[in-house]
């Protein structure tokens, strides 16, 4: 059969627009018949319809009905048209069951029970296993089971989403499975908050925590998406109270004020730290509060009186009430000042936070005042019955394990998890081979096998690396420079161990610079190039002799060298004879010089940071006086 002409082409030049009963319809062979799309989804609803008659477990039927009502291209994998048109019919079906609990007048999560037979046959929970297991073998897409469940949730009152939210914790090992993890973890997240918005902070607290506690367990510990990754304070949460003083009040109404005041500056610490005008205030508020408990402490009757012990629940107020007529009671109340003070350590750890800059901490002035006031807070909590040694123990205890957590949001929330260490193909049937080096026993030869190139590394230039002199006095260098500001008992120089090697190295690389040493000291060895202008001309020129005479005759004149009997005898020769005392002082600093250059070389390292210049000036003008005295006696 031929195929139908196109229409003829318009009279008029104009644009002509066809409509859809104006074109010619398109077939191929092998496209199938057209279906209207409601008449599918209502044959889809019917099958599912009449598989959840069906009591047999859903790996029975559960394949075969999706096959039914979809007629797939593959056999067990559907395509993504498919899997659309499954899940609008299933939304729609979903709904419908939704829409006939109510009318009967029973829970969603009930309908559809036998009361006969006591089983439990609720058609929306057979609904939600049969897609629960397509979805977990991989049939459907992944995040179906998980759209289902928020359209529950949208569709139900308060009452039936605690029973809806029953089923999602008791299916929490199969929906956190990885296939299905990924694919619904954004809906589950957005259903779970949702709920979060729709109950009430005082009187939903339970269920709050079951979904908290179910976010917890159901992501991974180093999910982000629960984080304040920016550290945003909930500015919202602002406490009311009193600006005017009424009638009956049993307390200071400035007491009152100031004490309630002390919130506006917990519920956003970081506009109170950077400005000095609100630090204060809250400083001389804090001092207020402190003062007033201390001078009114509470005894052992008082915390009895509150039955602290024996009433969970009275120590877990989320909010106190801020009427100026309840002052009184409160102030006798140990839970609340509990309350006020465990505020104030968590105000200082956020001050004390690591890894901070200079800029965002506290300034040093702050630093003392928290450190002050942080001890008063901790001995009232102390002093505050019943058990107020352990539970400042605790709250501690609980702040410093938060320090671990503000690190790791600091360094990016880095995963926990480690992946595991896949061994080699090569590796699993390799000869276990003997230690290639004997080192005399086996644990040392078994810590040599541990490194794969180990003689490589023993000749690796950066492995062990001597510093050039000039790296290595820089730290000594800066000391000596007076515009630096370095007191004189911290110096480099007065560390022996750091003079012991840098002789060494200069030694070794530098043997005209080592030889300065006896001269000037262990500050003569810097490179000069390293040295201020100043302090290198003071090093750089060699002692006068006019600077080293007076010193030998202070030598000769003393007794410091018994051991050498001929100086001192020699010493009234030396002074009748002139032209032999000039000759001698004319000879005596080459002999000085050279006698310090050799006795430089020959030092022991633990003999190198003892003796001075002058020390050894003095031993070489002992010898120069004994060189004289001989040459006397020889004339």
């Amino acid at each position: 059969m031929a195929e139908p002409s196109p229409p003829p082409p318009p009279s008029n030049s104009g644009l002509r627009i066809l409509l859809a009963k104006d074109r010619a319809p398109t077939s191929s062979p092998s496209a199938p018949a057209a279906v209207s799309s409601h008449a599918d989804r209502d044959r889809i609803i019917g099958v599912f319809r009449t598989a959840l008659s069906r009591n047999e477990a859903p790996e029975a039927f559960a394949l075969q009905a999706v096959q039914e009502a979809i007629k797939p291209q593959k056999q067990t994998v559907l395509v993504l048209e498919e899997n659309q048109t499954l899940e609008n019919a299933l939304r729609r079906l979903l709904q419908e069951l939704v829409s006939s609990a109510v009318q009967s007048g029973k829970g969603i999560m009930q309908y559809g029970n036998s009361l006969d037979s006591g089983e439990s046959n609720c058609l929306i929970t057979r609904l939600l296993d049969i897609m629960l297991y397509l979805c977990e073998r991989g049939h459907v897409e992944g995040g179906m089971v998980f759209q289902l469940l928020e359209d529950l949730t949208d569709m139900s009152t308060i009452k039936d989403c605690k029973d809806v939210f029953g089923y999602i914790e008791s299916k929490q090992d199969v929906l956190g499975k990885q296939e299905l993890f990924g694919r619904g973890k954004l809906v589950m997240l957005r259903t779970c908050n949702q709920l979060l918005r729709r109950l009430s902070k005082s009187n939903d607290v339970v269920f709050c925590g079951r979904i908290i506690m179910f976010l917890a367990h159901f992501f991974p510990l180093s999910e982000r998406s629960a984080l304040n990754i920016k550290g945003v304070f909930n500015t919202s949460n602002e406490t009311k109270y009193e600006k005017d003083a009424t009638d009956g009040i049993s307390v200071d109404f400035n007491f009152y004020q100031t004490l309630w005041s002390l919130q506006e500056h917990f519920r956003n610490p970081a506009l109170t730290t950077t400005n000095p005008t609100k630090w204060q205030k809250f400083a001389s508020n804090l001092t207020v509060v402190l003062s007033t408990f201390e001078a009114q402490p509470l005894s052992d009757a008082d915390g009895k009186h509150n039955n602290l012990e024996q009433e969970e629940d009275a120590a877990f107020n989320i909010k106190y009430l801020t009427s100026s007529k309840l002052m009184g009671l409160e102030l006798k109340d140990a839970s609340f000042r509990r309350h006020i003070l465990v505020q104030c350590l968590i105000f200082f750890d956020y001050l004390k936070a690591p890894g901070k800059s200079d800029k965002e901490g506290p300034s040093e002035s702050m630093k003392e005042e928290i450190k002050s006031c942080e001890e008063r807070v901790k001995n009232l909590l102390e002093m505050i019955p019943p058990k107020g040694k352990e539970f400042l123990q605790s709250i501690e205890h609980i702040l410093e394990r938060e320090k671990n957590w503000v690190w790791w949001k600091r360094d990016g929330c880095p995963a926990f998890e480690k992946q595991p260490f896949e061994k080699k193909s090569g590796q699993a049937g390799a000869r276990k081979r003997k230690p290639r080096w004997r080192l005399g026993n086996k644990e040392l030869a078994q810590l040599w096998k541990w490194a794969e190139l180990n003689p490589d590394a023993l000749t690796d230039s950066d492995r062990v690396r001597m510093p050039s002199v000039t790296e290595y006095w820089k730290p000594l260098a800066e000391d000596m420079d007076t515009s630096a500001g370095i007191e004189e008992e911290y110096h480099h120089k007065n560390n022996r161990v750091y003079c012991w090697k840098g002789l060494r190295f200069q030694a070794r690389q530098d043997l005209e610079g080592f030889s300065r040493f006896c001269d000037y000291g262990i500050e003569g060895v810097v490179p000069p190039e390293l040295l201020p202008p100043d302090v290198r001309a003071k090093f750089n020129s060699k002692p006068s002799e006019k600077a080293k005479r007076p010193k030998r005759e202070d030598a000769r004149g003393t007794s410091a060298h018994p051991k050498e009997p001929q100086v001192a005898a020699a010493t009234p020769e030396t002074d009748g004879g002139g032209s032999g005392g000039d000759q001698e002082e004319g000879a005596v600093p080459m002999d000085s010089d050279n006698g310090a250059g050799e006795d430089g070389q020959k030092r022991s390292p633990g003999e190198v940071s003892g003796p001075e210049s002058g020390q050894c000036e003095a031993e070489d003008d002992g010898e120069d006086n004994t060189k004289s005295a001989h040459s006397r006696d020889r004339r």
